[in-house]
């Protein structure tokens, strides 16, 4: 992908449409690019970072159930709003939070930090191969005809949205359906990935000064995958139109160096 500017440059070509925005005016997508990944398999800081997750969901649900803790329950509220049934399709923060009381799967580094500070900071995250991109990331409300490569049953398919639907998708197709439900095949990450792309979602009650604190952690976790690690970050919300280049942005340049607690 190259350096920061570059980077930057892909976000802000981004947008999440007015459609969504009038489903629920809370929402805000913060987006992280980022290249210079040096890939690799589970190690002693994914797992510690696993282990802290998987420790305080149990804590965390030791006194209610999942759904009724506030992010979550105002995700279900949003599937409901565009047709979905949260029972059978859970946002990816109330999967993760009901796997971690077991045990979190270990994948790979990279997908084990992002699974570790959705858990840890109560958003949905999602990671994205940027090499599988076409475009820049749009967030929109499906037509129905578009593209989404999955399995099912074992077998390659492709599905297409129900109309209505909130998908994240890029010229070629659905990247994610159901706003943070299922990614797709063509972006999804490996472990040979050195590009991605992370989108963090916020509904209220999650204020912004709760999504730029799992942002921060986020960004200063990845500067440990490589010494030349780049991140670029911009927030969308409201307001801004889902208009290319509109929105607030950060270059956070080169992220390398020793992750810090989140």
């Amino acid at each position: 992908m190259g350096d920061a500017p570059v980077l930057q440059d892909f976000l802000d070509r981004g947008h999440v449409d007015a459609a969504v925005f009038d489903l629920r005016p809370d929402y805000r997508a913060m987006l992280l690019a980022v290249d210079g990944i040096i890939p690799g398999p589970t190690d002693e800081v994914s797992e510690s970072l696993l282990e802290s997750a998987e420790t305080a969901t149990r804590e965390l649900l030791a006194s209610r159930p999942v759904e009724e803790l506030g992010h979550v329950a105002a995700w279900r509220e949003a599937y409901r709003a565009f047709g979905a049934k949260p029972q059978r399709t859970r946002n990816s923060l109330e999967a993760l939070l009901r796997r971690a009381e077991e045990g979190l799967p270990r994948v790979n580094r990279l997908t084990d930090l992002y699974n570790a500070i959705s858990v840890l900071h109560q958003s949905p995250v999602g990671g994205e191969d940027l090499a599988g991109y076409t475009g820049a990331p749009r967030l929109i409300r499906a037509s129905g005809e578009e593209l989404f490569d999955t399995v099912a049953g074992g077998e390659s398919v492709i599905e297409h949205p129900k109309l209505g639907e909130v998908v994240w998708c890029d010229e070629s197709g659905v990247t994610c359906r159901r706003w943070n439900w299922r990614q797709g095949r063509r972006t999804a990450l490996t472990e040979d990935t050195t590009s991605a792309l992370f989108i963090l979602d916020a509904l209220e009650p999650m204020t912004d000064e709760e999504l730029d604190a799992a942002a921060d952690s986020l960004t200063a976790h990845l500067g440990r995958l490589g010494p030349d690690v780049a991140v670029a970050r911009r927030l969308i919300r409201s307001g801004d139109a889902g208009s290319p280049g509109a929105g607030s942005s950060r270059d956070a340049g080169s992220s390398g160096g020793e992750a810090v607690a989140p």
